[in-house]
């Protein structure tokens, strides 16, 4: 059942005229649906807009309108302003904020400084120092000339500055898109710009402002990103609002920016770091990436920089997910800081307004840099263990009250009272051991002891010394097995304890996929070809791949406009959907450029392979088998993580052991 409805409101505009059904403009006729109820006709004609004549906004609304797209939340101030501070030389910046920032932003900086007569200039739109005539060649953070004005129209601005030479200040204010004239005030050299009463001019954008708390939190993530790209900046932020962040400058050089990195990342991930090295056609890629077993639950510590502006992008996201594919699981991330340098002319920063996104003429070239750059580093990099492995074993070796306080080493013992009926030696429970004869220590009592049948690990390795040159190897020379699937090594400064069946797991999955990407994988004939219908575009960029997927087992060729006739498919994967295959492959090849999911596919195929073929938890070995085993993972990169992600081993240092101890 249908209801209809009939309007007798305000006759319809010209330009609806034609979506009335044939019987003119008097009745109009709406279909609803089933059982829905009907809509207001009030509320129709009422959003029902008569032509006007065409008119030229004012200012004040285009100022406002340029502020909805530059200025979201109070963070979007923070970032424009320092931006601004940047393009102006500062070596100090300072950021003040209150109420997160919706209250109070204040940005201090000891740049150049502007004249007394470019100040109105600076809050007018479309007025830059930053831009030639080229557009295509910006060098600069800032260059629209709209962040001031924009700010100055939904808040209470006031802008200070002093230029280098100059012997006194100046100051113009703007309110609600109000400017006023400028005045002479006392400051030191540099700018100040100090924002009040956020969207105050717009109170409608307050409605869509979080707590207090999350806005502090998203301003003190730009100034961290902003302070990445200039490790030779000071950067202070402080405010009612928050807790003061220091970030001393530090030289610009890679010692230097390996120090900024464990200011704004932690000390954690500057420990467990690998270089990035890479350049390519121009384009250059320098940076720092965790090593796989030190990941995280999400993609938030992920920092990218093109030619020195942060951004977001969606292509530099997927090319770390590439390149570590097979070592992390799909729900965690890796950490990373990279810095792409290029040609201004080869990257588009103009494609939004807030600068957040770019477009690559190249992307492809960007993404297989990235991918490269990183698995050579993983190659490279040798036995990494993560630190914070460690720390997590050290942790759960303290008493529960140790680790509610937080103590890093065991407090001093102290003994039990006296019991009040008496003491006596021989049932003190700290008593010597000679005195312990019913426990089977003593001499007389250890010939009676059971070694084998009380101990839940094979000692077998350790009843011989360790070789020197074994004990000199990065994982040592096996000494035990315990509970039958953790290997127990010593090396001259510390203990390892390998998970025998992931790192094996690893060496096997290693092995198979070098077996099978060193040459073109064997396919299966289809009985009838499978075609594929799909838009023209799609087919081009699957035709134009045809070469490469080819090598992995899959031959397809063009059918007609906008088909694809599928005529092998990999051996690997058996029976498979084979439309949903190729539309795939065809959205990857649109979004990356690359062809990945088939490769994804058939590691996963050697993942299992490995998972099933390698030595099972549980299966005893011998001394030469551990050390073998150790031997191979020292030799295969990336053997510190399994395929599924989970370290392969833990190292403690004697360091550590000892103050667990309490020795140091």
């Amino acid at each position: 059942m249908q209801r209809l409805w009939k309007s007798t409101s305000a006759r319809p505009s010209s330009a609806c005229r034609h979506l009335l059904p044939t019987g003119g403009e008097k009745a109009a006729f709406i279909t609803a649906p089933p059982f829905s109820p009907p809509p207001n006709p009030r509320k129709i004609a009422a959003m029902t807009i008569a032509p006007r004549t065409i008119r030229q906004l004012t200012d004040t609304v285009i100022n406002q309108i340029a502020a909805g797209e530059v200025i979201e939340r109070p963070a979007s101030v923070v970032k424009e302003l320092v931006e601004n501070a940047l393009d102006a030389g500062a070596t100090r910046i300072e950021v003040a904020t209150a109420g997160g920032g919706l209250s109070l932003i204040r940005v201090t900086d000891n740049g150049g400084g502007m004249p007394p007569e470019e100040l109105p200039l600076a809050v007018s739109r479309h007025c830059t120092s930053k831009l030639t005539d080229d557009i295509h060649d910006i060098r600069s953070l800032g260059f629209r000339g709209e962040a001031l004005p924009s700010i100055g129209s939904v808040a209470r601005l006031s802008l200070r500055s002093r230029p280098e030479g100059a012997d006194s200040a100046a100051e113009i204010s703007v309110e609600g898109g109000r400017v006023s004239a400028v005045k002479p005030v006392a400051a030191n050299r540099g700018t100040t710009v100090e924002v009040r009463d956020l969207f105050f001019a717009t109170p409608a954008r307050l409605k869509f402002m979080k707590s207090e708390r999350a806005e502090t939190a998203a301003i003190t993530e730009v100034v961290k990103r902003m302070a990445l790209a200039f490790p030779h900046v000071r950067f202070t932020l402080t405010g009612s609002d928050r807790n003061t962040l220091e970030l001393p400058a530090v030289p610009a050089d890679g010692e230097g920016l390996l120090r900024r990195i464990a200011q704004v990342m932690g000390r954690d991930f500057a420990e467990n770091t690998l270089p990035i090295e890479a350049a390519r056609e121009g384009v250059s890629l320098s940076g720092h990436a965790s090593i796989p077993s030190f990941s995280r639950g999400n993609a938030m510590l992920q920092y990218f920089y093109v030619n020195g502006r942060p951004v977001r992008d969606k292509l530099l996201t997927g090319a770390i997910r590439g390149a570590y594919m097979d070592a992390l699981p799909r729900d965690r991330h890796a950490v990373a800081a990279l810095f792409i340098t290029l040609d201004p002319a080869l990257v588009d920063v103009n494609v939004h307004p807030a600068k957040a996104d770019v477009r690559f003429r190249d992307p492809g070239l960007v993404r297989g840099l990235i991918v490269g750059a990183i698995r050579h580093a993983l190659e490279i990099s040798g036995m990494r263990a993560s630190t914070s492995g460690a720390d997590a074993m050290l942790a759960a070796f303290q008493r529960p009250e140790q680790r509610a306080a937080g103590h890093a080493a065991p407090q001093r013992y102290t003994p039990p009272p006296r019991p009040a009926n008496g003491w006596s030696a021989a049932t003190s429970p700290t008593r010597p051991l000679e005195m312990s004869t019913a426990s089977g220590f003593s001499e007389p009592g250890q010939a009676a002891f059971d070694v084998g049948a009380a101990l839940s690990a094979d000692a077998r390795a350790g009843e011989v010394e360790a070789a020197p040159e074994l004990m000199r190897t990065p994982l040592g020379a096996a000494r035990a097995q315990v509970h039958e699937n953790y290997i127990v090594a010593q090396t001259e400064d510390s203990l390892v304890i390998v998970d025998q069946h992931a790192a094996h797991e690893r060496l096997v999955y290693e092995a198979l996929k070098e077996a099978l990407h060193a040459r073109p994988l064997p396919a299966q004939m289809l009985l009838l070809p499978e075609i594929v219908d799909m838009p023209e575009e799609d087919a081009d960029r699957l035709s134009a791949h045809a070469a490469f997927l080819a090598r992995f087992g899959l031959g397809l060729e063009r059918f007609g406009p906008g088909a694809i006739a599928v005529r092998e498919t990999p051996s690997m994967l058996g029976k498979v959907d084979v439309p949903q295959l190729v539309r795939d492959l065809a959205d990857e090849i649109a979004e990356n450029d690359t062809v990945d999911t088939l490769k994804e596919r058939i590691d996963h195929i050697a993942a299992t392979m490995a998972c099933h073929g390698s030595v099972r938890s549980g299966r005893r070995l011998r001394a030469e088998e551990m050390n073998v085993l150790l031997r191979q993972m020292e030799a295969t990169p990336g053997s510190g993580t399994c395929n599924h992600g989970r370290p392969t081993y833990i190292e403690l240092k004697l360091t550590d052991i000892e103050r667990l101890f309490g020795r140091r």
